[in-house]
């Protein structure tokens, strides 16, 4: 491991655990959304990663959106609060139970805005119950619809069900938003190059009806974006 990448691996620490400290107690959505967009435009600034937002003139400012988007990179979600950056949308993002108890993300996870998603726990009422009323608040919904991050050499992992569940039972909108360039690509140059400036795009799809049955939602997000 390179010097550089120790140093930016210290400072992502650092940093990660200053924004979790900065956002515990009471914040209001505003608040918890002005820091997330702090902290995502500070650590990307440190990577010399600039984000170029497509579309964004899509997105009805205030509404509350089911947000739909591809993953391949542990920065993916700083992505995307970039994208949503002056739509006045608050998003909670979907994490899983091994980021809460993260040493790395865990302090941030807990309290940056999100909604727990225990995979081991016997039902799944408490999960639905809980993304209901913060919809109900005025709270949009982030995800990654492949569950996890896509390793593959495919442009996309197979949704999994839960995304259009949670459109369904709230009457959601579904904002599909696709990270057009390989974020972990551009992270791995980073940190292989300090000096380097890069960029990564981030394209706004037109929305999706929570009620469409033309296609799954897979193919209806494909079909946005021009994926094969």
């Amino acid at each position: 491991m390179t010097l550089h990448r120790i140093k930016t691996a210290l400072y992502a620490l650092y940093l990660t655990n200053k924004f979790g400290f900065k956002l515990r107690g009471e914040h209001s959505a505003n608040d918890v959304t002005k820091l997330r967009l702090e902290y995502a435009e500070t650590l990307l600034s440190h990577l010399k990663i600039s984000i170029n937002v497509e579309g964004a003139d899509k997105i009805n400012k205030g509404q509350p959106y089911l947000i739909v988007s591809n993953h391949r990179s542990i920065i993916d979600p700083l992505i995307v609060e970039i994208a949503l950056k002056k739509t006045g949308i608050n998003g909670l993002w979907i994490a899983k139970k091994e980021l809460y108890n993260s040493f790395f993300f865990g302090m941030f996870t807990r309290n940056a805005g999100t909604v727990l998603l225990d995979r081991e726990a016997k039902t799944m009422n408490g999960f639905f119950t809980e993304i209901k009323k913060r919809v109900k608040s005025g709270y949009s919904i982030c995800v990654f619809a492949e569950g996890t991050r896509n390793q593959t050499a495919e442009t996309l992992a197979e949704f999994k069900e839960g995304a259009q569940i949670i459109a369904m039972k709230n009457r959601l909108p579904i904002l599909p938003v696709y990270i057009e360039t390989n974020a972990n690509e551009a992270l791995e140059s980073s940190l292989r190059n300090a000096n380097k400036d890069l960029t990564a795009s981030i394209i706004v799809g037109d929305v999706i009806d929570y009620k469409d049955r033309s296609d799954t939602l897979q193919g209806l997000y494909k079909s946005r974006f021009d994926l094969d």
